[in-house]
């Protein structure tokens, strides 16, 4: 959430944040409802003193023993009781209006983000090379179905289309890798999170789910509670409402937990095999950051992402995304994308996100200074390290061989018992 006061000194700065994350622009509508609401709650104080005053002045025509002073000021007083009430509802609803409007402006892009759509996006390094083949490399629905460790079809008939069935030893990879990368990122300080995976509305609000995205999530209407798109909404809630002494941070957590996203807005992508699907692991990195420190802590948080991709010897590129490819509510995005031989072509598995305190202002997350200053907010930032489909898609792709077999990477195989390599199967 933006800073109210921010919006009242920049607006046109706001507009231009709005413009181009290709937001609508709702900033003329929350000055308007801020004016009103200000005003509404200075007539309320004013009335309130008026009745105040009065009430005194009925004590006193009692005690002066003038009764028909006193209910005359009684009078006047229940006509006032009635003015601040029906005052008071129209307060409320202009408040309620103008906090829908709030959660509607997107986090304010960094200065150094292009500004543009996926074209502006830029490539900031890569690393690795991309696998040569003497062959004609297969796709990751093709060795899949040729290794049995892929079923889309049986997937879809438990749960529908999108929704996909790993067997054998591609549950076995899916296993490890979740160890691999717990382990990789514990060694670097993060505790291990297995959070919910339902959250409420608060908590979706609070990471800007909602009201953004909720026509994307999985929702049981009876107790208003959501399949968790990502594991950065149970886990950045953990502090809700909490005020963080200094000393204690940052806070790193990292947490594995099945993901649930109807990709409403997918029409017309690619959405085949393990591209795109309904339901997905993935181990989330989430930082609680002092404000004055988020910068450096976000790029330690992207350095952590990529430690997975190191270890598993695949090639890869970080990408600085622009404002209309960057989320809601980040100010700044590093994406990793994996190179797989199959589909010839990039593939992106995590997005490294610095919120600022777009976020802890929703879920009010506050820091306590150590020299006794006023309460700031705390910066919150998160990144997948990593999501699993579009890794294994990579591996498979990647690492086949013209066996049919696909190798196993090295750093995976204690993992898998020693296991070298995934052969077909009867």
């Amino acid at each position: 959430m933006i800073d109210i006061s921010l919006i009242r000194e920049n607006p046109d700065r706001i507009k231009a944040a709005c413009a181009n994350k290709r937001e609508p622009d709702v900033i003329d509508g929350i000055l308007a409802a801020d004016a009103e609401r200000r005003a509404l709650q200075a007539e309320g104080d004013e009335l309130r003193h008026r009745q105040k005053d009065i009430s005194a002045q009925v004590a006193g025509a009692f005690s002066s023993g003038n009764r028909e002073l006193a209910e005359s000021l009684k009078a006047e007083a229940k006509a006032l009781s009635e003015e601040i009430k029906a005052l008071d509802e129209r307060q409320r609803l202009v408040e309620a209006e103008w906090s829908a409007l709030l959660l509607k402006v997107p986090n304010l892009p960094a200065p150094e983000v292009p500004v543009g759509d996926a074209s502006a996006n830029i490539v900031v390094r890569s690393w690795g090379e991309r696998p040569g083949f003497d062959f004609e490399p297969r796709n990751h629905i093709e060795i899949g179905r040729t290794l049995g460790i892929l079923d889309m079809e049986l997937g879809a008939k438990v749960a529908g289309s999108g929704f996909s069935l790993l067997l054998g030893d591609g549950a076995r990879m899916s296993r490890a890798l979740i160890a691999l990368m717990l382990d990789i990122h514990r060694e670097a300080g993060f505790r291990e999170i297995a959070p919910p995976h339902l959250a409420n509305r608060a908590a979706m609000t609070g990471t800007a789910q909602i009201p953004k995205l909720e026509a994307d999530m999985y929702h049981v209407p009876d107790e208003d509670l959501f399949l968790i798109p990502t594991a950065e909404v149970p886990i950045t809630n953990l502090h809700a409402g909490e005020v963080i002494p200094e000393a204690k941070l940052p806070i790193y957590y990292a947490g594995h937990t099945a993901n649930f996203r109807k990709e409403a807005g997918s029409y017309g992508a690619d959405t085949r095999g393990l591209l795109r699907v309904h339901q997905f692991d993935k181990v989330e990195l989430v930082k609680f950051s002092h404000p004055d420190r988020s910068w450096e802590e976000h790029e330690s948080l992207l350095a952590e992402a990529e430690k997975v991709l190191r270890a598993l010897e695949l090639p890869y590129r970080v990408v600085l995304l622009s404002t209309g490819d960057m989320s809601f509510a980040s100010a700044k995005v590093y994406d990793l994308e994996l190179w797989a031989s199959g589909e010839n072509r990039w593939l992106e598995v995590s997005s490294c996100s610095n919120f600022l305190d777009f976020q802890s202002r929703r879920a009010n997350i506050r820091m306590r200074p150590e020299d006794g200053s006023a309460l700031r907010f705390v910066h919150t930032l998160n990144a997948s390290g990593v999501a699993l489909p579009r890794l294994l898609v990579a591996i498979w792709e990647n690492y086949q061989t013209s066996r049919g077999t696909v190798r196993i990477p090295a750093a995976l195989r204690p993992y898998m018992h020693g296991q070298e390599e995934i052969s077909p199967t009867v």
